[in-house]
């Protein structure tokens, strides 16, 4: 479960004159935090920026499902599989948006108590102890457990994505790719980079806000680490 205290360090690389950044040093952490960024169902990245926040009509698309009344929906189905979908793996560096408690995986699911007396009951699973079911109409209180996404969780804490044997670059579009002293030298021709003494390193932190302001700006600009960080940088 992300918490405010999950942090990490960033290095960036600076065009001073013309207030962009121009790339960061990406240890293999940070890293998996921008792959996992592609995990992310949309109902989660909806939520995370809450529903004023998207650029788009996503928003409205979600709010249209949360005012729909129950009524309009297929008895076997219920709007949490629209608007709740579990994020497969959780990142250190987003807040927990799910109604169910990720240290609770275990016995937060539910199924119909009637398993084995109706034709089907017992198929469906549900967060909600409230929910009825499909079959009988009961309360599906039946706790069962949910291992599924735990095991994916422990695996992607203990190994992620990418190997620790090199340092990664993003570019401020997120670009990534392993760090090396050519690519570094050619991105700075790229960049029109004349004079060394215009550019500035400087160390920041990636915490939980930064991560959700990565997500955001991910969706809205091709400018990502100049937008999240470069303002509290210079001060502006």
């Amino acid at each position: 479960m992300a918490s405010s205290s999950t942090k990490l360090s960033v290095k960036l690389l600076i065009d001073s004159k013309r207030q962009k950044v121009l790339f960061a040093e990406a240890s293999k952490e940070v890293t998996d935090f921008l792959f996992n960024l592609l995990r992310l169902p949309l109902s989660t990245v909806i939520r995370l920026l809450s529903k004023d926040g998207m650029v788009g009509c996503l928003g409205n698309l979600y709010q249209s499902v949360e005012n729909l009344s129950d009524t309009y929906m297929q008895p076997n189905q219920c709007k949490d599989v629209l608007l709740k979908t579990r994020a497969p793996v959780i990142s250190a560096l987003l807040p927990s948006k799910n109604d169910c408690d990720d240290d609770n995986l275990e016995t937060s699911f539910y199924t119909c108590p009637n398993n084995g007396n109706y034709n089907n009951c017992g198929y469906n699973v549900t967060c909600d102890n409230q929910t009825r079911c499909p079959r009988c109409n009961c309360a599906m209180s039946k706790v069962i457990s949910y291992v599924g996404n735990k095991v994916a969780e422990d695996v992607f804490r203990k190994s992620g994505y990418v190997k620790e044997v090199v340092t990664y670059m993003v570019m401020d579009d997120l670009v990534i790719q392993p760090m090396s002293t050519i690519s570094s030298i050619t991105l700075l021709n790229k960049f029109n980079i004349k004079e060394v003494g215009a550019l500035e390193e400087k160390v920041v932190e990636l915490g939980i806000t930064q991560g959700v302001n990565i997500l955001k700006a991910s969706l809205q600009s091709k400018m990502v680490l100049t937008s999240v960080f470069l303002k509290n940088i210079t001060g502006s």
